[in-house]
């Protein structure tokens, strides 16, 4: 976690960035630009023998609102973002997905039951602010998915208004207020995947900010 000049912009994981006390508002046509997805592409790699026709995929702005909401969930002590090495991870998830963490800006190793029949979501970096601090962030932004040895398409959401929650003492954002945002990042939909074990490493980087995940899977453990 670091704080931009002022401390006006809070500036967190897969980079969270809200500007002032109340967050920051997005509106007009700054509120929304392109979204790119790996489905506009000509090719799309298949999820560890899955189809990807069969991928259950959440809209750029749901997948935003619900996956920042559930990664504020939490205080710090027990914050899958947070985690070291997984034991954190079944938190608060939802029934029709399960959502993955990226870090702080460290390297970690976690290991993670996940249910059958449940899609995957996870960032490789992405961040919370306004539409100029998106499109910066977004100009450097990189990053990669390996899932079983083969990598897997990601897909690139250059800012979307986005509304989230939290709990209080979150490392986020600190309080349970709602915050009117622009979302924007690297992100990875995966399909439900085959009972079993799997490995998925993400690697992420935005302007001097970097994320490094080593998950071990087992499919049917949750």
């Amino acid at each position: 976690m670091k704080v931009k000049a002022g401390g006006a912009v809070l500036v967190t994981m897969v980079l969270a960035a809200l500007a002032g006390c109340g967050g920051s508002p997005s509106g007009g046509s700054e509120g929304s630009a392109e979204t790119e997805t790996g489905a506009e592409r000509a090719s799309t790699a298949p999820a560890s023998g899955v189809p990807a026709s069969a991928q259950a995929r959440l809209s750029p702005v749901d997948l935003q609102n619900r996956w920042w909401t559930w990664a504020m969930s939490e205080p710090e002590r027990t914050n899958p973002v947070a985690d070291e090495d997984g034991s954190e991870c079944a938190r608060n998830q939802p029934q029709d997905v399960w959502f993955l963490a990226g870090t702080f800006g460290t390297q970690a190793e976690r290991t993670c039951g996940i249910p059958d029949g449940v899609p995957v979501a996870v960032p490789l970096v992405n961040l919370m602010g306004d539409p100029a601090d998106c499109a910066d962030f977004m100009s450097t932004a990189k990053g990669s998915a390996v899932l079983d040895g083969e990598q897997v398409d990601s897909e690139t959401i250059r800012g979307e208004a986005i509304s989230v929650r939290g709990v209080a003492d979150n490392p986020v954002t600190g309080t349970d207020e709602r915050f009117t945002a622009t979302g924007c990042g690297l992100w990875v939909q995966l399909p439900p995947l085959e009972r079993g074990k799997h490995t998925l490493a993400i690697r992420g980087q935005a302007q001097d900010f970097s994320v490094a995940v080593d998950y071990s899977l087992t499919v049917g453990a949750a």
